[in-house]
């Protein structure tokens, strides 16, 4: 299947950013980090987009990570907005706790 309509995408986008912002906020408040999650998502996003196992990755490493830019280049235009909406849900994080810590707050 995929996005087959402009609300259905929409949606997701706003989905992304949110889910994306609130646990990069989270994260970056827990481990005193700024772009933790900024550096941690495209693991995320090559472990959504590629149908290998986490396990694959060790038994057939070479198969695996092989097949990455094939799944990648598989990619239609919106998922990969999707996906940037993700990635930019992350970086307002990092921003937002860096704008908070130069005001002053301390988190933890």
């Amino acid at each position: 299947m995929g996005i087959t309509s402009l609300p259905q995408l929409i949606i997701s986008m706003m989905l992304f950013l949110i889910l994306f912002f609130g646990i990069g906020f989270l994260l970056n408040m827990v481990l005193r980090s700024t772009w933790m999650m900024a550096v941690i998502y495209p693991v995320i996003v090559i472990w959504i987009v590629n149908s290998a196992t986490f396990t694959e990755y060790f038994t057939a490493p070479i198969q695996s990570f092989s097949a990455i830019p094939a799944e990648f280049a598989a990619l239609r235009i919106a998922d990969i907005v999707i996906l940037l909406s993700g990635f930019i849900g992350a970086i307002i994080a990092g921003v937002a706790i860096r704008m908070l810590r130069v005001r002053g707050y301390q988190m933890f």
